[in-house]
């Protein structure tokens, strides 16, 4: 039967009119015999409607074409769940009813199935290919969020009675040290609370503890912008360096080597929310303390390989396809280097408004993920907010304990998508100014 083409169609003898999906490039209406639907109290010929999905390219090589991106999607500045690569989510959408002709979703497909176990395996293959990851480190898919590896860090690489430093450059750090007091000694070489966390310390100034068994940072604070551009050497030489990067994960090249365990959670640059990834030196496995829980243990997690239990499939999956994609780009150094021009651009802007827009932080550790900025005059920030919704930017309100602006612009924020709110940022200066 042809494709429904009007606004409507009707149904059974009693003329009833039903609007219809607005037909798009990906689907078409079509009226079909099989599976039939009846409306309340009426008697109709049953007539049904069914989906059907025009060409799309399959992961597997077959010639199909992937449907094109949506005019209708808005440019989301959000810190997380961020925004996702355009390719990456229609070529989910491709697999989302049939992953490769295996008749299945990956929703729906056994953690210890052949099918899925390709596809994690591939996706760790690729982020280690990404982050050159050295084999004596254990890559582990798990849940949770960073914030529960707040707990895990300590009880899996300390007992109680030993200290782990930390330096608190914003907020997350300082969750981190609150958290792991429960569980060990803790110590704050250095925070800058007392500057609104907008710096970074001298690594030259800090007086770690020569027992400390590790030592704690966030390797780039999402709510105050603040980044570390070089990582402090670990002066305890049992010690070693462990880092938060859930924010700038996978934006630049990182040396692996210089970290004891890098973790995050990938809901910000490589995936949607779900999927925690740690990367951790193996040797640091196995000396978890007898209170740790099962699924706070990393040696269960390294000896099952990341399926003790049913991990977060599809978030994995999406994490995969994000890793092929950044591969594909290619890898980190392409990657820095698109986002040091995008941050580039909206520091400028910052710097060029003649103080009408400020951003507090240390232009020397300034982050190149997320930029947080002010109004000269604060009583126009929630009209700035409102009018870029109207121009199809989003999320670009503050945290709510900061106030203000901030724009995160994650890997997959197109430049074109930084160059429109520097353009919107110029227009509403100079109406306002």
């Amino acid at each position: 039967m042809a494709a429904a083409s009007t606004n409507s169609f009707l149904v059974g003898n009693n003329k009833t009119q039903i609007p219809s999906l607005k037909p798009t490039s990906q689907s078409l209406l079509h009226l079909t015999k099989p599976n039939t639907f009846h409306l309340p109290g009426k008697k109709t010929k049953p007539v049904s409607v069914r989906c059907v999905s025009s060409p799309t390219q399959l992961q597997d090589g077959s010639s199909k074409s992937i449907p094109t991106g949506s005019q209708d999607r808005v440019f989301n500045f959000a810190a997380g769940p961020a925004t996702l690569p355009e390719n990456v989510l229609l070529k989910a959408q491709t697999d989302l009813y049939n992953w490769r002709g295996s008749g299945m979703s990956v929703m729906e497909m056994s953690h210890r199935g052949k099918e899925f176990l390709s596809i994690i395996q591939k996706a760790e293959s690729d982020l280690r290919q990404l982050l050159e990851i050295p084999s004596e480190y254990s890559v582990l898919f798990l849940q949770g969020g960073a914030t529960t590896q707040f707990a895990g860090l300590p009880l899996n690489l300390c007992k109680p009675d030993e200290t782990v430093d930390f330096v608190v450059t914003g907020s997350w750090g300082d969750k981190a040290v609150k958290e792991a007091k429960k569980y060990c000694e803790t110590n704050v070489i250095w925070s800058g609370k007392g500057d609104k966390y907008t710096k970074v310390p001298s690594f030259d100034d800090l007086e770690q503890s020569l027992d400390a068994k590790y030592l704690h940072i966030c390797a780039n604070e999402t709510i105050h912008g603040v980044e570390f551009k070089d990582y402090p050497v670990v002066r305890n030489p049992n010690g070693f360096l462990v880092a938060d990067m859930s924010s700038n994960f996978c934006s630049k090249p990182v040396d692996v080597s210089k970290f004891g365990v890098i973790y995050g959670g990938a809901q910000k640059n490589v995936g949607p929310s779900g999927v925690t990834i740690v990367i951790i030196r193996k040797d640091l496995i196995g000396e978890a303390q007898e209170i740790t829980p099962v699924m706070l243990d990393y040696k269960i997690h390294d000896e099952n390989k990341s399926l003790y239990n049913t991990p977060p499939c599809f978030g994995i999956y999406m994490c995969g396809l994000v890793f092929e994609d950044l591969l594909e780009q290619g890898g980190l150094k392409e990657v820095e280097r698109k986002n040091v021009r995008k941050a580039g651009l909206l520091y400028d802007a910052i710097e060029e408004s003649e103080g009408f827009y400020r951003c507090p932080v240390e232009k020397s550790v300034r982050s190149l993920m997320n930029v947080p900025f002010t109004l000269e005059r604060s009583e126009l920030e929630g009209e700035f907010i409102k009018e870029a919704a109207k121009e199809g930017m989003v999320q670009l309100k503050g945290h709510r304990s900061v106030g203000g602006m901030r724009a995160s612009i994650y890997n997959a924020m197109p430049l074109a998508g930084v160059e429109k709110l520097v353009a919107f940022m110029k227009d509403f200066q100079a109406k306002h100014a």
